[in-house]
């Protein structure tokens, strides 16, 4: 491990225990990520000894809370370099960021004949809102095509755009292949075609800079889960002007301006999209999880974990009978891969009671299994917390599979 970073696995509680009595070899980061002890203990010492609710009391716990609270959203705003607090919206996860853009900019904005663009190896939550308000309003679901390493093709993308294109709503990096996509060309393209853009940055917040202002992304999202911080929080990112005039996503306390029996108005963003009493520990420990990545540095994580990319990849090229799929020019540092005559489960299986934790399945991307012709793949991902070490150990697991299931 790289000196600048090499005291943070210690931080991480989780990684000090034992599965099946071997050393826990945690490499499923694209599902979830460990969570250090700043975050855990933050959380804690809140619930502990600051606990109160946000907002609407005049007492002093209530108003630290809430101050806490606030800190959290510019945290927010400085991890996405947004232009105002008020641009970021606090939701249950990516997956919720989606829905409530397709819910409240997509129904009312959206028309029948219009067409939403995502890419053909999206995650299921920026597939599914999308095919329902295409059916709801009688607007067509177009699909970029990936080529046979993963990447988008540019000129599929360019010929679909249109005057018809409404949305285009792509993943910043594919959590089933680990493709980087070139959003800052994707959302000018898409701009210039008088789109509106939405990016799922799920895997990619906590592993790579993200400045919404350079990419002049109009809406970006990530989960807390994914970035060190606890489940049940997450972000999404939406220029002004455009959450000023969607609509609300749902109806409650805090997010109203006057409420009469003949007509409610309603709260500014963000609090127009925040209805009924917050997550509030789960708010503050994502507050803590990103100032704890920025600490480190995001330059640094990204090129550290590129080179366990590489070091991990050219371990398994090595291993007979075992195919990578998806290997694009820019990758982050996922990799999925199949073995001849042997089940992605069976892997996972083998590999667990070795004490190694990979994802075996279709990863909430079927789609991208039937582009590549497989049922699904085993998928190893790593954080900057894992080492050469647990890549070796990876290693030797995946081998063994082999002399197990034969030649």
């Amino acid at each position: 491990m790289k000196p600048e970073i090499s005291n943070h696995r210690r931080d991480f509680p989780m990684l000090t225990r034992k599965m099946h009595g071997q050393p826990l070899i945690y490499l499923d980061n694209g599902a979830t990520t460990q969570k250090p002890l700043t975050v855990l203990n933050r959380m804690d010492q809140f619930y502990r000894e600051e606990y109160a609710t946000v907002r609407r009391g005049v007492y002093g716990l209530s108003q630290k809370a809430t101050e806490a609270c606030i800190a959290s959203r510019e945290t927010c705003r400085r991890f996405l370099n947004a232009r105002s607090a008020d641009e970021i919206v606090f939701t249950k996860g990516t997956t919720e960021a989606i829905n409530l853009v397709a819910a409240s900019y997509g129904r009312k904005f959206v028309q029948a004949g219009d067409e939403i663009i995502i890419s053909e190896i999206e995650h299921h939550a920026n597939i599914v809102p999308w095919q329902r308000l295409a059916e709801e309003k009688g607007a067509q679901l177009r699909i970029v095509p990936v080529n046979d390493q993963g990447e988008l093709i540019f000129s599929a993308f360019e010929k679909l755009l249109s005057p018809k294109t409404r949305i285009v709503a792509i993943a910043h990096i594919s959590n089933a292949l680990g493709t980087i996509h070139p959003i800052r060309e994707i959302i000018a393209m898409a701009h210039k075609a008088g789109a509106v853009v939405l990016i799922d940055g799920a895997q990619a917040a906590a592993h790579m800079n993200v400045d919404v202002r350079e990419l002049d992304a109009d809406f970006y999202c990530f989960s807390g889960h994914k970035t060190f911080g606890p489940t049940g929080i997450g972000v999404l990112y939406g220029k002004l002007a455009l959450l000023t005039a969607m609509d609300p996503y749902q109806c409650g306390g805090d997010m109203i301006d006057e409420v009469r029996f003949e007509k409610t108005t309603f709260a500014p963003p963000p609090a127009k999209f925040e209805a009924g009493t917050p997550p509030i520990a789960q708010i503050i420990g994502l507050g803590e999880a990103l100032r704890y990545i920025e600490a480190i540095g995001r330059e640094q994580i990204a090129a550290y974990e590129h080179e366990l990319l590489l070091y991990a990849t050219e371990a398994l090229r090595r291993i007979p009978g075992l195919k990578i799929i998806g290997e694009a020019h820019h990758k982050a540092a996922i990799i999925s891969f199949i073995m001849d005559g042997v089940h992605p489960h069976d892997i996972g299986t083998i590999l667990d009671s070795q004490g190694i934790a990979i994802r075996a399945g279709h990863h909430c991307a079927q789609p991208t299994m039937r582009r590549f012709g497989v049922p699904a793949t085993a998928r190893a991902s790593f954080a900057f917390y894992n080492t050469r070490e647990d890549i070796d150990e990876l290693i030797k697991a995946v081998s063994s599979v082999r002399k197990v299931f034969g030649p």
